[in-house]
């Protein structure tokens, strides 16, 4: 108990003095508003990623159905939010996306979770593709094709800053709970699994969730922080791109996504003048990662002070 609140006194630390520094450099002029923008589209990535490696990597389910749930949680701040440009009413829509990409994935991942591979795949894709046209025929409520243009700017860093936070926790907090050790034992081997009396649809329906909901947080983030909301963002692409983020840090590794989400993030700003073969560099580094680092540049290794104790003990003897 005692090294458990040593433990979380640190990382709360950690957390309030990357906040500090943030605010210190932001006030300073260091980061102005090119990188701030920046920063905050990683932040938002990083909570995509999360949740997708919840599903992905955590659970071992192949779900391609992300930009779907992110885009509830876009449009439900998109439709609240320029009616009531208020920060009560952004959090309302984030709260009401969230419910709403939650009961949605509930409703899609009883039938589909049975599925496995390439069927599940199939079958989260085309409830995502579903979500879209509905959006694009929700006629005067979603605006159609054109989309809604009018969101207030309620994203900030600091608001990015703390919902990635939150996020990394409740996940971190998730896979150590008892349910959480389920899901990685389904993600291991399945049959066994059952075999022992654990309720694998049940487990797998849990991590659908959450990682729909994550996903619809973050659409929501992202939405105030663009200033508008257009179906085409919420195409497979998008799907895809946060995929390699999930891949590229490691399937299954929380302080790999973070750090691919960062890389590729930073790769991103430096290719923005030359967009045009940004999705070649990206399939190229990640061709190298699964060559050099199958498992991705982390694979399974998760950042833990014990680690870091124990490397330093070593040393010193």
């Amino acid at each position: 108990m005692k090294k458990n609140l040593k433990v979380n006194i640190f990382w709360l630390g950690l957390v309030l003095i990357g906040y500090l520094l943030m605010t210190v450099l932001v006030s300073a002029g260091v980061l102005n508003a090119f990188y701030i923008q920046i920063l905050e589209q990683i932040g938002i990535n990083i909570i995509l990623a999360v949740g997708l490696n919840l599903i992905v990597g955590f659970s071992g389910q192949f779900s391609l159905g992300h930009a779907g749930f992110m885009a509830i949680g876009a449009y439900a701040v998109a439709i609240i939010g320029s009616k009531s440009p208020t920060y009560g009413a952004f959090f309302i829509a984030m709260l009401v996306g969230a419910v709403i990409a939650g009961i949605v994935a509930l409703a899609v991942g009883l039938p589909t979770l049975r599925l496995k591979g390439d069927y599940l795949a199939i079958a989260t894709l085309g409830v995502s593709e579903i979500i879209r046209i509905l959006i694009i025929n929700g006629g005067t409520l979603t605006n159609g094709a054109a989309g809604i243009l009018s969101i207030p700017p309620f994203t900030s860093w600091q608001m990015v800053y703390v919902f990635v936070v939150i996020t990394t926790i409740l996940t971190l907090n998730f896979l150590r709970s008892p349910i959480g050790r389920s899901t990685l034992s389904v993600r291991e081997d399945e049959i066994a699994a059952e075999s022992v009396g654990v309720n694998t649809t049940r487990i797998k329906v849990t991590a659908f969730v959450l990682g729909a909901i994550t996903a619809s947080i973050a659409g929501s983030l992202q939405a105030g922080f663009v200033g508008s909301v257009v179906p085409k963002d919420y195409s497979f692409t998008n799907t895809i791109n946060i995929l390699i983020i999930v891949v590229f840090g490691g399937l299954g590794s929380m302080t790999g996504t973070i750090v691919a989400a960062v890389v590729l993030g930073i790769l991103n700003m430096l290719l923005q003048d030359v967009s045009s073969i940004r999705m070649i560099v990206y399939s190229l580094a990640l061709i190298l990662v699964m060559i050099f680092r199958p498992g991705g540049l982390l694979g399974t290794w998760e950042l833990s002070l014990s680690k870091l104790f124990k490397k330093n003990k070593e040393v010193k003897e």
